[in-house]
């Protein structure tokens, strides 16, 4: 009941910190980390972090390539 009250806790905690930060991928990165760490033995916090982080950087690049692409489309005149 404690560990069930724990990862409430924790995912709540997540979830409000990322809207504070607005880490874009943060929280589908997270979910899918976290279900996959629980999966491979019972590191849900470790596989969360990890899923946040890289959800971050991968939404990161796609709106970098997404700028770039939006230049790319405009007359160089204007």
């Amino acid at each position: 009941m404690k560990r069930a009250l724990t990862t409430v806790a924790l995912t709540a905690a997540l979830a409000l910190a990322q809207t504070a930060a607005h880490a874009e991928g943060c929280t589908k990165g997270a979910v899918v980390g976290g279900v996959a760490g629980h999966v491979a033995g019972d590191h849900g916090v470790a596989g969360a972090a990890a899923g946040c982080a890289i959800g971050h950087h991968e939404a990161k690049k796609k709106d970098k390539a997404a700028s770039a692409a939006a230049a790319a489309s405009q007359p160089a005149g204007k």
